[in-house]
């Protein structure tokens, strides 16, 4: 009889404090190894409805890792995006205050027009 491997979610959780880059890379492992036992049980000689049943359960948890992924994904890329918007609005501030507004220095909008 084979038996299933239950690395799946524990494994992933108890490295919650990680980078998720890490992260991601564990649970590739991770779905991996359990396709390679989907492939392992394709070749078994035992009974077909206990493999098709150990098939379902791997492949369930195939596709809970495979949504995590997306998650750790889906969070990578929005810190991503806040950094990039973080940054483009230091820029903009500190090019706004370089050149700021007065009256030794106009602007396009902010020019007064003088003859005496």
């Amino acid at each position: 009889m084979t038996t299933i491997s239950a690395t799946g979610t524990s494994a992933a959780q108890s490295s919650g404090g990680s980078d998720p880059a890490q992260q991601i890379a564990q649970l590739t492992k991770q779905v991996q190894k359990l396709t390679q036992q989907v492939k392992d049980l394709s070749n078994s000689s035992e009974s077909s409805d206990e493999v098709q049943k150990q098939k379902d359960l791997l492949q369930a948890q195939i596709a809970q890792l495979q949504a995590q992924i997306a998650r750790l994904e889906a969070q990578q890329a929005q810190a991503a995006q806040q950094k990039q918007q973080a940054a483009n609005t230091a820029s903009s501030d500190s090019a706004y205050s370089a050149r700021t507004e007065g009256v030794n220095r106009p602007s396009d909008i902010n020019q007064i027009d003088i003859y005496v």
